[in-house]
């Protein structure tokens, strides 16, 4: 993943995505003799946060970017509605008007904002930061703001992280929800969930033929590479898998932790399933949450179900 920086994102944690870019950077003529101080990583739903703050953008040819439909424009309408050798092009205009906007008229009130934003985007994996130096990037750390697998035993999360195999734009089309449900509240001090994690092909068939190859790659399919990982000192088990056709459903170990993969091929119209249950550390004070690859809208699709106990401790 350090040849091609459009790979970089991969890395569920940001540590090794910086480290990427590090070695990228380091073999550039102009990255050579200037050393990175870190990484920031933004999504379009970031971007359409900013929007929402900062004001509308306008586009070259009159289109108008407001703070609810910027996200869908770069994950989707910019590819049907432009030809490949323009979208570039709005790329850049969207990037330098948001930097603009962002500085113009800065004020105490923009500034809290953005802080703010930055806040509620990283729980949600929208926002993330990363610095080389090591007393900076612990205080960014302690914030929050540098994404990773699940590390808190008192604060448990099953990790899911998913990037597209099918050379395509089918990530706007690929929607995720996931259920958990608390179980048991076990004599150890641990808590029992079951979690459905599902992943849905929303593109109908009467869409397909509206749609360009450069969007669809190979027939609209997703093909969502899938990692599952338990919460930090918990486990995983009984895991299933439902629907579409996963292939590769392996369990691995990945920079020290277990990690179950796979690979889920999703037609149009078709749901993948995995469903399975997690088992969290003793120390466990905080009910399960899932972190996740984010989609390109706010709402991460998660319910919790914890009616049949509750956790007594501080």
């Amino acid at each position: 993943m350090s040849f091609d920086i459009r790979d970089l994102a991969v890395y569920p944690d940001t540590s090794r995505v910086a480290e990427g870019m590090q070695s990228i950077w380091q073999r550039t003529s102009w990255g050579r003799d200037t050393p990175l101080d870190g990484v920031l990583m933004v999504d379009p739903v970031f971007l359409q946060e900013l929007v929402k703050i900062n004001g509308n953008i306008t586009l070259s040819d009159g289109r108008v970017l407001a703070g609810g439909n910027t996200a869908e424009f770069l994950l989707n309408k910019v590819y049907i509605d432009y030809p490949v050798y323009m979208q570039d092009t709005y790329f850049a205009q969207v990037a330098e008007q948001t930097v603009s906007n962002m500085f113009s008229n800065l004020d105490l009130t923009k500034l809290s904002k953005v802080a703010q934003l930055m806040g509620s985007m990283s729980e949600g994996r929208c926002f993330s930061m990363y610095s080389f130096d090591e007393a900076t990037e612990k205080t960014i750390s302690d914030a929050g703001f540098t994404a990773q697998t699940p590390s808190s035993e008192e604060h448990p999360q099953a990790g899911v992280y998913v990037t597209e195999q099918n050379p395509s734009k089918m990530g706007w089309y690929i929607h995720r929800t996931s259920k958990i449900t608390r179980s048991a509240c076990n004599n150890d001090g641990s808590q029992t969930y079951h979690v459905e994690y599902k992943m849905t092909n929303t593109l109908e068939s009467s869409q397909i033929g509206a749609l360009t190859s450069y969007i669809l790659g190979s027939g609209g399919q997703g093909v969502e590479k899938t990692l599952i990982y338990a919460p930090a000192g918990g486990s995983i088990s009984n895991l299933k898998i439902s629907g579409g056709s996963v292939t590769e459903s392996r369990q691995e170990t990945l920079n020290g932790k277990t990690v179950y993969a796979s690979n889920a091929t999703i037609a149009p119209g078709e749901s993948v399933t995995y469903s399975f249950d997690v088992t969290t550390s003793t120390k466990a004070v905080s009910d399960l949450t899932i972190d996740q690859t984010p989609m390109g809208w706010i709402d991460s699709g998660v319910t919790i179900d914890t009616a049949a106990c509750s956790i007594n401790k501080q």
